[in-house]
């Protein structure tokens, strides 16, 4: 995991008779921006020649802060250090933990149909739409049996989800009883388990661990993590929880300033964004972003673990019985 202080963007060029080719990268350092400038330049020297070599490469990589290409690090605003573990601001404004090792798994609750539910649902219609129109021979009847298919499988799949949900006892106990039919299968991890405003989130305890593991992408199958939170584990190359509320589920209403909140702004736009960190902190001291619910397994618990823990209930007020945002 690397969390860079300084940041910056290299370019580089060959031009040829009828071809010209620019390829652009960011490049970063914790020493200067200058160090970070040679970085870019050289990752641009370099994504040049692979795409001369016919390698193909993206020409310019997207400035967002966080999982924005595969290679860039987490590009965010640094609030503090601690150990390993990094505290930074995201672009919408709440703070995240970062760590390289200590694994954290959200576990969200599932609001929609299956996709596959529903194109199923689709199809089936769809099929016996077309064949009445064929029998009948009337092409009205086909375009409207198409339109009724779209629309009823949406309907129907969300008619059937609601009641398997009612019948499985919600979202909230389904997700619960992944978690402890998981803790019953591992019996040697640790579990600490927190409620979030949208599922749960598991600190796994007992040890440390490679987030390209395959013993991770297991974990994060079996408890049902969020896709695209473990994505972004694998190519960030950390774990990451977000500990203060987010804006809008405190009645912060304006964004971030500037926009998009991609570190770092420049020297002008500074004031805007302070004026807008002081009033988020303001609102959210009346809130928790995750509540601790219990812990299950092992009592076994490693010293790294244990101590990003610590930082995380603190700053999260998972203890605190404030209301979650």
């Amino acid at each position: 995991m690397i969390v860079p202080q300084f940041w910056a963007e290299g370019r580089a060029q060959h031009k040829e008779p009828g071809r010209q080719v620019t390829v652009r990268r960011f490049g970063w350092s914790d020493l200067s921006e200058e160090d970070a400038q040679a970085n870019a330049n050289d990752r641009a020297n370099e994504a040049l020649q692979r795409v001369l070599a016919g390698d193909n490469l993206a020409r310019r990589e997207p400035k967002v802060s966080y999982n924005g290409a595969d290679g860039v690090p987490i590009r965010e605003e640094i609030v503090s250090r601690h150990g390993d573990a990094v505290i930074t601001r995201n672009s919408y404004g709440a703070l995240c933990l970062n760590t390289p090792d200590v694994l954290f798994v959200d576990v969200d609750f599932t609001r929609l149909p299956p996709t596959r539910l529903t194109f199923t649902l689709g199809v089936i219609l769809f099929a016996m739409s077309m064949a009445f129109a064929i029998n009948e021979r009337h092409f009205g009847l086909f375009v409207l049996g198409c339109v009724l298919s779209a629309v009823g499988s949406l309907l129907l799949s969300a008619w059937l989800f609601r009641g398997y949900e009612l019948l499985a006892g919600g979202s909230s106990r389904r997700a619960m009883r992944r978690i402890r039919s998981f803790s019953a299968r591992n019996p040697g991890w640790n579990l600490c388990v927190y409620e979030t405003p949208a599922g749960f989130r598991v600190l796994m305890m007992h040890d440390v661990f490679d987030p390209s593991a395959t013993q991770v992408a297991d974990c994060f199958r079996q408890l049902g993590a969020d896709p695209v939170y473990a994505r972004m584990c694998l190519r960030q190359h950390c774990f990451r929880a977000r500990i203060s509320p987010k804006p809008w589920r405190i009645g912060l209403s304006s964004p971030l300033r500037p926009r998009p909140g991609v570190w770092p702004v420049k020297a002008e736009h500074l004031p805007k964004r302070l004026q807008w960190i002081h009033l988020y902190e303001e609102k959210s001291a009346a809130f928790a972003s995750c509540r601790h619910v219990g812990q299950f397994g092992s009592s076994v618990t490693h010293p790294a673990a244990e101590a990003v823990r610590k930082i995380h209930d603190e700053m999260s007020r998972a203890f605190s019985g404030l209301p979650l945002a």
